[in-house]
């Protein structure tokens, strides 16, 4: 038989008497028998049996008392670790025992890439020795997770945000402004300060409890996402974007209740109107921070939501804008009066110190002395409020994403509009009734109904045939047998032009389009047209409900989707949506509020965009959209001057040439190309902008671009005009800004 020639076999061989390293079996049943027999007793026992021992710790019989008082000693020893010799990460701590030494921040401020927004102070070797050691500040550092993914401008904005809501700006202040232009991140930059303020603070505990975020409805579950995107499941928000009255008051008051360290749903995300119907049950408790989005809603500080938001208790706010200044100063200042109240004064002494200054300056037939107050007023308001405002523009995307080319295409009236608008013009006089610039109540009716027929005379053509004030005889214009029932595109101007862009889109590429309208009845030509040319479109306006929305644009942005147009109404949803999936903007008509058009107009220059982004703006040449087409560029001079701070904007109007709406050029090829003082044409013709370093290209953004066919960059419009289509266009283009010919 083998055995195991391995040494500490062997040993143990040698140890048990075997010397020569012979096995001997164990003894038999038989041969045991036999010794037994005999009874010599020396019977072969292995040395590796040990005999068995007999117990005697026997438990001794105690009384009840007795035995009570030794379980109580057994549960009475302290706990210690089970793991034989383990140390925990501080080198003294036990599980359940308070860590002995400094506190340290939650994340390492010395890693790389770190994004510190706040420092302790150096301690010197005394002041360490006499320092509270439960009372020495930490830094303040963002989640990796989150810096890893900020861009350089997003961590300057986080930093801002962080300074202003915990009073290091301004002292007593807890407010700010983020007006970055859009598609800069702003929303990122908000979860990035909402997350690190629930997570941490000097004090080495959270800066806050709870936050809410306020939005548009369209924008509630859009803000759900990207917490969920960016944050991956570390936090569970509330978001309120339907129910019953009842159950949303019993979602709002258990956040309200919510207390201690670690909340459930520290997040609250509800829209505009929910708030304003609920703010009882919001107003019963407190909350750290509220961000308010698209917050230029709030520019009315007399109307109801305003009020709702201001009556929170809640110090640290956070409004989020991407055009601060929309109409006028007083508006501005209700935005930074929510955030910081006092900060400006009063309305009144607003108004008196600032804004009639800075707006006499602003006005082309300004005195020297009024434009030099106003210049000293400007400089003083941009001084105080910059100090809670963030203003970036979105040329910061052009390292990002790709090139923008905005194109402002002027449409010559067709014969049937320019009739019907000459006959409106001789029958309702509107010109008579404006008094001292005011507009009134038929006023306004003569301008919606200018900017209809501007459209299509579809959409006028019902008062035409009711005879209603300035359409009187109108009817006999219309051709023979015309039918609202199917779309005519030859009768107008822009519609035409818009057919023409469409079909050369369709038939030369795969690219998508967005048409945007102020007007749901122009949505519905646009559909009679798809459904003519037999494009496959979604429809999105104020109808369709807030689950639904989320949803359409999901699908439409999906590269595999078959959808080629997406028609927008800038009421509804002209704020906040990402449509990526299009690269090409149809801006139908303006609005008189620049920002509602600016925000509807960056619906598809945004992050994730990978497509040269085309976007047109439609003017019919000579009537009253040209008019707000030069009172949107006078409001966005002012927006310029005082939030972009550009002190050489051009004094492009005067504020009497502004009343002149109800008035139709038709020997001009463009009325506003006329009073901007272009700079790059001569004679009518186009030049090349001068070489870079000249004295002319100081303000290379106030360059107005104007063409002819060779001047085109857009194949689209080039086939455009090639198919006979009469109309001239300025274009601003982000490639010719970075000096690209």
């Amino acid at each position: 038989q083998r055995r195991s020639l391995a040494p500490s076999q062997l040993a143990k061989r040698k140890a048990g008497g075997e010397e020569n390293g012979d096995w001997h079996p164990p003894a038999t049943q038989k041969r045991q028998k036999a010794c037994s027999e005999t009874g010599s007793g020396e019977c072969y026992r292995s040395p590796f049996q040990k005999p068995l021992a007999q117990l005697t710790n026997r438990p001794h019989c105690l009384d009840s008392s007795q035995h009570e008082a030794f379980i109580r000693s057994i549960l009475s020893k302290p706990f210690k670790v089970p793991i034989p010799n383990y140390k925990g990460p501080t080198g003294l701590r036990a599980l359940g025992i308070k860590r002995a030494g400094l506190r340290s921040p939650l994340h390492d401020p010395f890693e790389e890439g770190a994004l510190v927004l706040y420092e302790p102070p150096l301690l010197s070797a005394h002041e360490q020795l006499k320092i509270d050691k439960d009372k020495v500040p930490v830094h303040v550092v963002v989640d990796p997770v989150l810096s890893r993914v900020l861009r350089p401008h997003q961590r300057e904005g986080v930093k801002f945000l962080w300074d202003c809501v915990t009073s290091r700006r301004i002292p007593g202040s807890h407010g700010c402004i983020m007006a970055d232009e859009m598609g800069l991140g702003k929303t990122l930059q908000c979860i990035t300060l909402m997350w690190t303020l629930l997570r941490q603070s000097p004090d080495c505990k959270p800066e806050i409890e709870k936050a809410m975020v306020v939005s548009p409805s369209s924008l509630v579950r859009n803000w759900y996402n990207e917490v969920e995107k960016w944050l991956g499941g570390r936090i569970q928000p509330l978001a309120i974007d339907g129910g019953s009255k009842e159950e949303i008051d019993r979602k709002l008051v258990g956040f309200m209740n919510q207390r201690g360290l670690r909340v459930p749903s520290p997040i609250l995300i509800i829209s505009y109107e929910t708030f304003r119907l609920h703010a009882e049950a919001l107003q019963k408790g407190s909350v750290g921070l509220v961000i308010c989005d698209e917050g230029h809603r709030l520019k009315n500080s007399e109307n109801q939501t305003y009020q709702a938001l201001n009556s929170l208790n809640t110090p640290r706010r956070v409004l989020i804008s991407g055009t601060p200044i929309q109409n006028d100063l007083l508006e501005y200042f209700s935005l930074v009066h929510f955030v910081n109240s006092g900060i400006l004064g009063t309305a009144q002494e607003f108004k008196r110190h600032f804004e009639i200054p800075i707006l006499k300056g602003r006005d082309a037939d300004a005195s020297d002395a009024e434009r030099h107050k106003g210049e000293e007023r400007l400089k003083e308001l941009i001084s105080i409020v910059n100090r809670c405002l963030i203003r970036r523009t979105s040329d910061i995307l052009s390292k990002y994403l790709p090139v923008k080319i905005e194109q402002v295409v002027c449409c010559r009236l067709t014969p049937l509009q320019a009739e019907l608008y000459k006959n409106f013009l001789k029958q309702a006089k509107p010109v008579e009734e404006l008094k001292e610039g005011k507009i009134n109540v038929s006023s306004l009716s003569s301008i919606t109904s200018l900017k209809k027929l501007c459209n299509h005379p579809a959409l006028i053509y019902d008062k035409c045939v009711e005879e209603e004030e300035g359409f009187m005889g109108a009817l006999d214009l219309f051709p023979a047998g015309y039918s609202t029932k199917s779309v005519e595109p030859q009768l107008s101007g822009k519609m035409l032009v818009l057919d023409y862009i469409l079909a050369v889109t369709k038939s030369t590429s795969n690219d998508k389009v967005v048409l945007v309208s102020n007007y749901t009845q122009t949505l519905d030509l646009f559909e009679k047209l798809c459904r003519n040319r037999r494009y496959l479109y979604v429809r999105l306006d104020g109808a369709m409900s807030i689950k639904k929305r989320a949803k359409v644009v999901e699908q439409f942005n999906s590269p595999s989707s078959p959808e080629f147009i997406f028609m927008l109404s800038s009421k509804a949803g002209g704020c906040g949506l990402n449509l990526i999936g299009a690269n090409r903007l149809v801006m139908f008509d303006p609005d008189w509020n620049p920002a509602n058009d600016e925000q509807a107009m960056a619906r598809v220059w945004r992050d994730g965009q990978k497509k040269t982004c085309y976007i047109y703006r439609l003017l019919s040449t000579g009537t009253i959209e040209e008019k707000i087409f030069q009172r949107q560029t006078h409001k966005k001079a002012l927006s310029s001057c005082v939030v972009d701070e550009e002190q050489d904007v051009e004094r492009h109007f005067s504020l009497g040439e502004l009343k002149e709406l109800f008035t139709l050029n038709e020997t001009t090829t463009s009325d506003t190309h006329d009073k901007i003082k272009c700079r790059r044409c001569v004679n009518g013709h186009q030049v090349r902008p001068p070489p870079e370093g000249s004295d002319c290209t100081s303000d290379l953004s106030q360059w107005n671009h104007c063409a002819d066919k060779r001047g085109l960059q857009d194949s689209v419009l080039k086939a455009a005009w090639d198919a006979a289509v009469t109309f001239t266009f300025h274009h601003h283009s982000h490639e010719e800004q970075r000096g690209i010919p």
